[in-house]
């Protein structure tokens, strides 16, 4: 009898051997499923931070960015304003130049041969003046002599506008010629004529004879 269990143990073992066998690699793979799973989540749970700091890094680029070009602007705003004062400080005149140019006859001024000079004072610029005419413009600001000719000059154009008592001229110094003569404002056209009516006695005129 003992015999016979023995048998039917001897049989039975390697059913048992085999049972255990399959049931360990199935308990593996439901391992490596289970886990599989949770490593997927863990993964995008790792990749949002990482966009996050993309996310914040990127603003400091743009500020990054943003500083020089503020700083351009306010160099270029900084250069302009120099410029606009030196630009000031040239045209500035002294206040002898601007009694002078106080003296300026202004308006639309007949010369000879038909020709037009116009003088126009600048607004925005105490003391310069615009001469105007057919086939020339000039921006002109006065000039002491020692004469006591009213004197003005464009220095860039090489022009000058000599005034006195009753006539007026426009030269180009460059070209050494003149542009416009005998020109008159209506203040110079009655000096002319009163010089007309009383000529003042030339120093080459004999002295008239005594009595």
């Amino acid at each position: 009898m003992k015999f016979v269990i023995a048998s039917a143990l001897m049989l039975l073992a390697p059913a048992f051997a085999l049972a255990q066998t399959t049931a360990q690699p199935s308990a593996k793979s439901d391992t490596k499923a289970a886990a599989k799973p949770a490593a997927k989540p863990a993964a995008k749970t790792a990749v949002k931070p990482a966009e996050g700091k993309t996310a914040a890094k990127a603003p400091a680029k743009s500020h990054a960015k943003a500083e020089p070009t503020s700083s351009r602007t306010q160099l270029k705003s900084a250069t302009n304003q120099v410029a606009a004062g030196i630009i000031a400080a040239e045209a500035a005149l002294s206040p002898a130049e601007l009694a002078i140019a106080e003296r300026v006859h202004v308006g639309r001024m007949p010369c000879e041969l038909g020709a037009f000079v116009t003088v126009t004072a600048d607004p925005a610029t105490p003391g310069h003046f615009h001469v105007e005419g057919k086939g020339f413009k000039y921006y002109m600001s006065p000039v002491a002599t020692t004469t006591g000719t009213v004197r003005l000059e464009d220095a860039k154009g090489g022009a000058v506008w000599l005034q006195i008592a009753n006539k007026s001229m426009l030269m180009n110094q460059r070209a050494g010629q003149r542009l416009a003569d005998e020109c008159m404002s209506p203040e110079q056209v009655v000096v002319a004529e009163a010089i007309k009516k009383n000529p003042p006695v030339s120093v080459l005129d004999p002295l008239p004879a005594a009595k």
